[in-house]
């Protein structure tokens, strides 16, 4: 039965990428101009759901205003599909970063945790930046996170678990004394690809951008050279600053890891302050009409110093864009992340999540930018999974009551540039860290877009798109 649902999942996606194919802009210019270099820079908001855009949209421009990618000419929706771990293995309604960026990568349904590897039998799947490398394309991942993190690692790596981000972490990772899994039968001794970082430290990628030098500062797996020397073994040139950066030459593949692990957000609330639980008072918790409840004092968001000390997403972007344009009568594939709107959610941090969208944003004047001079790029915007943050009312409409009505969970109140109080609300456990949800995610594109992507896509289908656009198609 689950096989069939998956089936029928594969085939409704082929077919509704198939029909949006056969009419519009895009569809044309694939048609007309087969043999011209083109570009596909995929933009991932990593937990970016409309919750996350509204919530940033209202503080970075006010209620009334809009974002550069409000202005897209194409809006459509992606169905997030997850499946169990098994072969035929039912669906799983909330997914995690690990199995989304494989679908977008892959076209393939896995299960959580898995890194462009197939269920049941754990095997790899090609991704499009491998199919695009052999065939004489130059690819490229950017993130805010380690480089070595769930979403870049599945457009070129393969691993079972996630974590197995370097050869230490591939014997077992462990989190205040709980064991979370391992990779042996994947080590290079036992015939497998080796770590995460490994694994990038010898790809076909011509750049890799972000954060991670701890997973390349570990020896590789039955040595005592570091992973970075392996990479540079392998022809890259190691950056490690913005200055550095800049100044990169075009003449060797380009591997930047700016911080341990993922790297600093641009803002943050002061003092480090994060949602917090509304406080009823102690005649409250005698009976729940009587007495009232303190909620959390409005906060202010600030600029991060943290974040001053490395290249923004938009540098990083416009540096991996110089570096695969060069001398490339062929085209691109690049995906960028901005992993910590998802990563900030987590924690309940609100402000670190808007400067995260803030940042892919920007990232999408430059993907613009880029495209008015090459006119054969498709650029593609959305997310992996829907998160945990929720806009609720700062002050009840049930407030008239003569009851106390309070929002459940967490709760973090933002004073807003408008001058008023943006309230976002964090319930979906009882854990230090909150959980994604299971809801649609928006997807925008360019003119070039524009009838090839249909109003409502299984998440798969960002594969095909790029593929197709690419001239990859079997």
């Amino acid at each position: 039965m689950m096989s069939r649902w998956i089936r029928c999942v594969i085939a409704v996606s082929c077919f509704s990428f198939t029909a949006a194919s056969n009419a519009g802009n895009g569809a044309s210019e694939l048609a007309a101009s087969p043999e011209l270099p083109r570009q596909v820079i995929l933009i991932i908001g990593d937990g970016m759901d409309d919750q996350q855009l509204t919530i940033a949209r209202n503080y970075l421009v006010g209620a009334s205003g809009r974002l550069l990618l409000d202005t897209l000419p194409l809006r459509s929706t992606s169905q997030v599909l997850t499946i169990e771990n098994e072969i035929g293995g039912k669906p799983v309604y909330v997914a995690d970063s690990a199995n989304t960026a494989t679908t977008m990568a892959t076209g393939v349904l896995t299960s959580r945790g898995r890194i462009a590897t197939t269920v049941g039998d754990n095997q790899p799947i090609p991704t499009i930046v491998e199919i695009a490398s052999a065939a004489g394309y130059k690819t490229g991942i950017v993130s805010t996170a380690s480089v070595t993190d769930a979403t870049p690692a599945a457009f070129a790596t393969h691993m079972s678990l996630r974590l197995c981000e370097n050869p230490e972490t591939m014997l077992g990772v462990t989190y205040k004394d709980i064991f979370l899994g391992n990779c042996l039968g994947e080590r290079k001794s036992q015939g497998g690809p080796g770590s995460i970082s490994e694994q990038l430290a010898s790809s076909a990628l011509d750049v890799i951008l972000g954060g991670g030098m701890k997973h390349f500062a570990m020896p590789i797996e039955g040595g005592t050279t570091a992973v970075v020397e392996l990479a540079k073994s392998h022809g890259y040139q190691l950056v490690t600053s913005t200055a550095e950066l800049q100044s990169a030459g075009t003449d060797q593949r380009l591997l930047g890891l700016f911080s341990p692990g993922t790297m600093p957000v641009r803002l943050r609330a002061q003092n480090g302050r994060s949602a917090e639980e509304p406080k009823p008072s102690l005649l409250h918790q005698v009976h729940r009409y009587l007495g009232e409840v303190t909620l959390p004092a409005a906060m202010n968001c600030e600029p991060n110093p943290a974040f001053a000390k490395v290249p923004s997403l938009k540098e990083m972007t416009d540096a991996a864009l110089h570096q695969l344009s060069q001398d490339n009568t062929r085209g691109f594939f690049l995906m960028v992340e901005s992993a910590s709107i998802d990563k900030q959610a987590h924690k309940r941090k609100p402000c670190g999540s808007i400067g995260e969208v803030e940042q892919l944003n920007e990232v999408l004047d430059s993907a613009l930018t880029f495209a008015a001079n090459n006119p054969h790029t498709l650029i593609l915007l959305t997310a992996d999974h829907a998160h945990a943050a929720q806009i609720v009312p700062n002050e009840s409409l049930y407030a008239k009551y003569t009851i106390p009505v309070y929002t459940p969970g967490k709760l973090a109140r933002i004073n807003t540039p408008e001058g008023a109080v943006l309230a976002v609300n964090y319930a979906t456990n009882s854990f230090p860290y909150e959980e994604h949800t299971g809801a649609s995610v928006p997807l925008f594109s360019n003119q070039v877009g524009v009838g090839l992507v249909p109003a409502f896509i299984a998440q798969a289908d960002i594969f095909h798109i790029s593929r197709t656009y690419l001239n990859l198609d079997p």
